[in-house]
């Protein structure tokens, strides 16, 4: 594809894109060894992470769980990018990507689990929703703090270097507010010194909570950022499923071989609130929100484009929300009877082999009189 034959600073400043607003292609040849099962797989993939976050944003409304984080209008930016991983990779993820979790395998009942925060939950309820792991599939915990999980990214992938691991990548995502850290500088820096295998993808949704990218920075893209330390820079309609995935592709395919680190941006919009605490019509324009809300929205761009070359019919996007909707609400009704981590928990984990100080408060919790809460309807 010509983008991936220019020259650095041209793909920095240009943007990747295969599939245009109104789902017909730009490059029609690029496309025509396209898997369908694949791009079917894409479409339910994006599909499954709007109908979770509308069910788990109407719980959260309700009282039943106590905070929550969309990915409305960023589905195509997070699907493409997981569909670009092997499972042998890791994952270290920002805010928006559980589902990357879950399309490599991490259960609905297990993210529901965590945001419950019950006894089924990996972490042991520790953690404020939102913020799921998976051992098994290497995706590994968030981190609240912005920015800090790009250097341990780039460390995964440095030790993977370093144990001889060919082929394994290492995928750190972060916002666009996480590029003003000075954690991003130093994680790139190492990255494009060790030559670590590691994609580093850049949702830029042009919202830090409430401050807007012209705020944060005065270059003309964030991807350019990559090239003053020597790592490879892609930008890439992050709305564009097909274009995120062979994007993301091409910049794993260069880690695999050994050709370093690349810095992914990827252009999207926050259509949704930074999360279920925030009102951002408290500052910006929320036409300009209704834009890609509609016109630009990543599904319903894929849908036409699928639609177009056969290979989903009028209908099957209602159809496959409708299953989808029946299964996140049969997990809920499994998670949400779950009880609480027992208290003893609290001293799992801790250490690896528990202290005399753990032990001994072990103990007295254990001794204490326990007091049952209150029930709730």
């Amino acid at each position: 594809m010509e983008y991936f034959d220019a020259d650095d600073d041209a793909r920095a400043r240009g943007l990747f894109q295969l599939v245009r607003e109104d789902g017909t292609p730009v490059d029609a040849e690029a496309l025509a060894g396209l898997d369908p099962a694949l791009a079917r797989r894409l479409f339910e993939a994006m599909v499954q992470i709007r109908v979770t976050d509308a069910r788990m944003m109407a719980l959260q409304r309700q009282g039943r769980i106590g905070f929550y984080g969309e990915a409305v209008g960023q589905e195509a930016a997070i699907v493409g990018s997981a569909a670009a991983s092997e499972p042998q990779d890791w994952i270290v993820p920002a805010l928006r990507e559980a589902g990357v979790g879950l399309y490599r395998g991490m259960t609905l009942d297990s993210y529901l689990a965590q945001i419950f925060g019950n006894a089924a939950d990996p972490s042991k309820g520790r953690q404020l929703p939102c913020h799921p792991c998976d051992r098994a599939h290497h995706y590994v915990v968030m981190s609240s703090c912005v920015s800090t999980q790009i250097p341990h990214a780039v460390g995964i992938a440095m030790a993977m270097k370093i144990a001889g691991d060919r082929g394994k990548v290492c995928f750190g995502f972060m916002g666009d507010g996480g590029t003003s850290e000075p954690d991003f500088h130093v994680a790139l820096n190492f990255a494009g010194v060790s030559r670590a295998p590691c994609v580093l993808i850049c949702q830029n949704n042009q919202w830090a909570i409430s401050t807007p990218g012209h705020v944060q920075t005065a270059a003309e893209s964030l991807a350019i950022k990559g090239a003053g330390y020597g790592i490879a820079a892609l930008r890439a309609d992050g709305n564009d499923v097909l274009a995120v995935y062979h994007a993301v592709k091409h910049a794993a395919d260069r880690a695999r071989r050994g050709d370093g680190a690349t810095f992914v941006e990827l252009l999207t919009y926050r259509v949704s609130a930074h999360s279920s605490s925030d009102d951002p019509s408290r500052y910006r324009d929320e036409s300009v929100t209704e834009v890609w809300r509609g016109t630009r929205d990543p599904i319903r761009r894929l849908e036409a484009y699928l639609i177009a070359r056969g290979w989903l019919a009028a209908g099957d996007r209602e159809t496959i929300a409708q299953r989808l909707e029946a299964e996140v609400r049969d997990a809920i009704a499994r998670q949400e009877a779950v009880p609480p981590p027992a208290l003893e928990t609290l001293f799992d984990d801790v250490y690896e082999h528990p202290t005399p100080r753990l032990r001994e408060q072990r103990a007295e919790l254990a001794a204490a009189p326990r007091v049952r809460a209150p029930h709730q309807h």
